[in-house]
């Protein structure tokens, strides 16, 4: 940490000012807007035709691509560059979608959402890897929280963009828009000088790569919770839209959750990231939650709720990624991140699936809240001995496996 460890708003102005910062964190942010409308734009096509556990399916096969070809793009890259990688990505994605939105029987749709999950290009481990190139070495933890509060937009403006596509135009709309902006923030993105620039590090190659590491492997067991936990919201949420006569305000349900995490994540800035907080804002994570189980009838009053509920992930997050940074063996850095949005698309799948379910089953709204709290509780036992190693730092040793220090 820089001075005194806390991170200043002259920090982030420092950060940003640097060159090529500004530039990819705003095509990084473009192209990973569908991050937060395709759950939205899927939900809402597959809504209209299919019952809502079909729907929830939908965006669950579609996180489960994304947990697939994060780690797979992301090792290729290591080893060879960003940009061919990214771009081939983004071809297959931007095909899955178009074969989505042509009618096509469910079986098939999954499959097309499975390619456009597989194909999506990883930027968070693109962009991740890239600030120690751009930046002096006190100045990547603001940096990382930076990111993921200027993140938080992609959630609050993704469910928007979605919901205002389907409302103009319909279903299939919203569905082109998440596409688009994808493809747009892609090329935006490897065009960059450092990125086309970037190379990975050379080192010894081992067959389980970043997740030889063993630290990082119980770091991903939470994270794969944390995400259960995220991941059931938006359709707990249609859910409880539906029930108010409202559909479409599930969008805005998700923009006011987001804007709670961007809250947080801004508030983190002017904080101390230590690793070993882990647990605490696990912990507070799943108490935010908590209170949705009210499910007020003025739905007005369930906003404020979902700002709650999104305070506490920013700082968890980038507590996380700066263990992955500590954690992670030599030449696996780009691989180490995707791991971490794997397991968050994971638990995300998992979730979305396990709810969609519930609620098919349960007819109560309020059941669809429940499953959130208490898997992300479940990850605070997972996280606490990640914290109790990491204030020491670690190292790789000469075998080129992870130690604590």
């Amino acid at each position: 940490m820089a001075g005194d460890g806390m991170i200043t708003a002259m920090s982030i102005a420092a950060v940003l000012r640097a060159a090529q910062v500004a530039r990819v964190l705003a095509a990084s942010c473009v192209g990973r807007l569908p991050l937060g409308a395709a759950p939205v734009a899927l939900l809402l096509y597959a809504r209209e035709s299919v019952s809502i556990g079909a729907a929830g399916l939908l965006v669950g096969v579609y996180t489960a691509g994304l947990a697939v070809g994060g780690p797979v793009l992301a090792r290729i890259a290591d080893r060879f560059r960003q940009p061919p990688v990214l771009l081939a990505g983004a071809f297959v994605s931007t095909l899955g979608f178009l074969i989505l939105v042509q009618g096509v029987p469910l079986w098939a749709a999954a499959i097309a959402v499975l390619f456009a999950g597989l194909g999506a290009p990883p930027f968070e481990a693109g962009l991740r890897v890239l600030w120690r190139d751009l930046l002096d070495e006190e100045q990547v933890p603001t940096a990382y929280t930076l990111d993921i509060a200027v993140q938080e937009l992609i959630f609050i403006f993704g469910p928007l963009v979605a919901g205002l596509a389907v409302a103009l135009g319909g279903g299939a709309a919203g569905v082109y828009a998440t596409a688009g902006l994808q493809l747009l923030g892609t090329v935006w993105f490897v065009t960059t000088p450092v990125v086309r620039g970037w190379r990975g590090e050379r080192a010894d190659r081992h067959w389980a790569g970043a997740l030889r590491s063993g630290p990082l492997r119980l770091l991903l067991t939470a994270v794969v919770l944390i995400g259960a936990g995220v991941g059931s919201l938006p359709v707990a949420m249609l859910d409880y839209a539906e029930s108010v006569g409202h559909r479409s305000f599930s969008s805005w349900l998700l923009a006011a959750q987001a804007f709670g995490a961007l809250i947080g994540g801004l508030a983190n800035t002017r904080l101390k990231i230590e690793p070993r907080r882990l647990p605490l804002l696990g912990l507070g994570l799943g108490l935010g939650y908590v209170p949705l189980l009210l499910t007020p009838a003025p739905a007005a009053l369930m906003l404020p709720l979902a700002v709650l509920c999104g305070l506490c992930l920013p700082p968890l997050l980038a507590g996380a990624f700066l263990t992955v940074d500590r954690i992670a063996p030599a030449g696996t850095a780009a691989e180490a991140f995707a791991w971490v949005a794997t397991a968050f698309s994971v638990g995300a799948a998992a979730g979305a699936a396990v709810d969609g379910a519930i609620l098919d089953a349960v007819t109560s709204t309020r059941a669809g809240f429940i499953l959130s709290p208490v898997v992300i509780l479940l990850a605070v036992p997972w996280l606490r001995p990640v914290a109790r190693h990491a204030p020491g730092g670690f190292v790789q040793d000469t075998g080129g496996t992870t130690a604590a220090v």
